[in-house]
């Protein structure tokens, strides 16, 4: 396994003019870099790029810095080949008396059998523990199958293993792109990527209150609009790292939820980790058991980067 390189963005104003008339203007941009010794020219170059911008005549930046960033997915800026093959885990550890979700039941161990009592079981030197886990589908990092929503969508058992395992991952790393204010996650955000097929990933940052009471208020979400955009483009999953698909501050509704769990498209909350995976590139898997008649369960999330 090898380390992944620092990544470098630049920060500047700009103004963009066009051959056949008109400009466009632009303050505190931030772009992606290939590596961090580019000339303003071609930090230009870039922009256009990245805009899919034609006939420009001039491109004026202003203030421009270039600082040590992890990358945000520009177009025309790739993760450059042989940074690391690598997993990252994206779960958080479930034990007793976890709070996921406040208000729902956290989960309880307890022994089944004791390493000391199964002594008298086995042949001398040789013994097990095991336990019983009780809790709520709804905890740690799980998945939310259509039945979670509607009597008759596919249960967890029904799922096709081929819309879990190793889709390719779109993230969408927000964590400078909304605010209190501003906590819903629209279609506009999403519009840059071609996405059918893939597993969107919502990088908020929110999971850094995981576990705590500040996890419940004021968290970011997946509006209804940017749901049926996500429905519109063929996506596979979209995740989140955040305390819900939806507003739960906003009374009983979950358009997120229904738009998206009456597609088929899988739900998974409480992610973690994702600034760690890039914009483009890596794989994401997150496989539940097969229980039948259950529609929400914990799911060792992961990504997958390979430099090949």
């Amino acid at each position: 396994m090898t380390t992944a390189s620092p990544q470098h963005r630049a920060h500047f104003d700009f103004t963009i003019s066009f051959a056949n008339g008109g400009d466009m203007s632009g303050r505190g941009f931030r772009l992606d870099l290939p590596r961090p010794d580019l000339s303003a020219d071609e930090v230009g170059l870039l922009l256009i790029r990245h805009l899919g911008l034609a006939l420009v005549s001039d491109v004026e930046l202003r203030g421009l810095r270039i600082v040590e960033e992890a990358h945000r997915g520009s177009r025309g800026v790739e993760t450059p080949a042989g940074e690391a093959d690598r997993v990252i885990d994206l779960s958080h550890p479930i034990e007793a008396g976890l709070v996921t979700y406040p208000g729902l039941p956290a989960p309880m161990i307890v022994p089944h059998l004791t390493r000391e009592d199964s002594r008298a079981r086995y042949a001398p030197g040789t013994e097990f523990a095991m336990d019983v886990i009780t809790m709520i589908g709804n905890t740690g990092t799980y998945l939310d199958a259509p039945y979670h929503r509607y009597a008759d969508g596919g249960d967890l058992a029904s799922l096709d293993l081929s819309t879990l395992v190793g889709l390719r991952a779109e993230v969408f790393h927000l964590r400078d792109s909304w605010s209190a204010e501003r906590r819903g996650i629209g279609a506009a955000v999403l519009a840059d990527r071609e996405l059918a097929g893939s597993a969107v990933l919502l990088d908020t940052g929110w999971s850094r209150h995981f576990g705590t009471p500040g996890y419940a208020h004021g968290a970011p979400f997946l509006t209804a609009e940017g749901a049926r955009f996500l429905v519109s483009e063929g996506v596979r999953l979209v995740g989140i790292d955040s305390l819900n698909i939806d507003d739960t501050e906003s009374g009983g509704e979950r358009p997120a939820h229904s738009i998206l769990l009456a597609a088929g498209i899988h739900v998974v909350e409480h992610l973690t980790n994702l600034d760690a995976v890039p914009a483009r590139g890596a794989r994401f898997t997150a496989a539940p058991p097969a229980v039948r008649g259950f529609g929400t369960f914990p799911v060792r999330a992961f990504a997958t980067t390979s430099s090949q």
